[in-house]
């Protein structure tokens, strides 16, 4: 567990996570510092999504500590902000958009809480996620990326000290992935809340990002992106030939699906 002296507001020690007879990663070593950025990359099933369970409290490691805000996972949820992988919303389920962004304040509490504060929070949440036009309609009926942008909302509205999304840029275009990112990243520097990142794709997020923590064949490796992202650094952690090509910064890396057994392609949703 971390010390008193320790400010992470997430540490992990000698941490292990199987899944029956197999290791997803093992002696993993980590820390988030408050308003870090750090990106959580790696093929299908290596346990990225099961992370964010674990600092959550819903999984537990195989074995090795965890802390979060200095103490055991769960006692601090109302703290974290959660962007889970997208599903979509059955079409009559009966609640607007800005009803499922105000779960982000009282989802969590019984009994009475303050309505009048919250419409002030969500409605301020709605728009920096640029969700006004629609955020009166049924969710259920939205697009996929109009609901994710309510998502983000509802992760952002109760004022998180760190926050966990899980591939929140799925089912947006590029110009909506543009926009997500930058919210993320202002809502980070205004208020010093770190962000633990899921994703397959780097490029919408490199310029934020502090450190990347790579997944994959049973390993791990975590650093800033300039020495993380690199050919030789990924061809020793996937244990075959991975090429990271840079043009226009922007990053390409060949041979990282195949070297992982992926024929599934780069953005389905993993189970581990």
């Amino acid at each position: 567990m971390a010390n008193f002296l320790d400010t992470s507001v997430l540490r992990l020690s000698h941490a292990t996570l199987r899944f029956g007879k197999r290791t997803l990663w093992s002696g993993l070593n980590a820390h988030v510092l408050p308003g870090e950025f750090v990106a959580v990359l790696g093929p299908n099933g290596t346990g990225k999504t099961t992370l964010l369970k674990i600092i959550l409290g819903a999984a537990r490691l195989t074995s090795g500590n965890i802390s979060v805000f200095g103490m055991a996972p769960g006692q601090n949820n109302s703290r974290i902000g959660y962007v889970p992988q997208q599903k979509n919303f059955d079409k009559f389920l009966p609640i607007r958009g800005r009803d499922l962004v105000e779960l982000g304040i009282n989802g969590n509490r019984f009994g009475w809480h303050n309505h009048k504060a919250a419409v002030g929070q969500v409605r301020i949440a709605v728009s920096l996620v640029k969700a006004d036009a629609y955020a009166d309609n049924p969710i259920g009926l939205m697009s996929g990326g109009e609901q994710q942008r309510l998502r983000i909302a509802q992760a952002i509205v109760g004022n998180p000290s760190l926050l966990l999304c899980d591939e929140p840029l799925l089912s947006l275009d590029l110009p909506s992935q543009t926009l997500i990112t930058h919210i993320l990243d202002d809502y980070r520097k205004r208020t010093q809340a770190s962000i633990v990142f899921v994703t397959h794709e780097i490029n919408p997020i490199l310029p934020y990002v502090d450190k990347v923590l790579y997944i994959a064949n049973g390993k791990w490796i975590i650093d800033t992106p300039e020495k993380v992202l690199q050919s030789e650094v990924l061809t020793r952690l996937y244990g075959s030939p991975v090429e990271v090509l840079r043009h226009n910064g922007r990053l390409l890396v060949i041979g990282a699906d195949e070297a992982a057994g992926n024929t599934q392609g780069m953005h389905h949703e993993e189970h581990a």
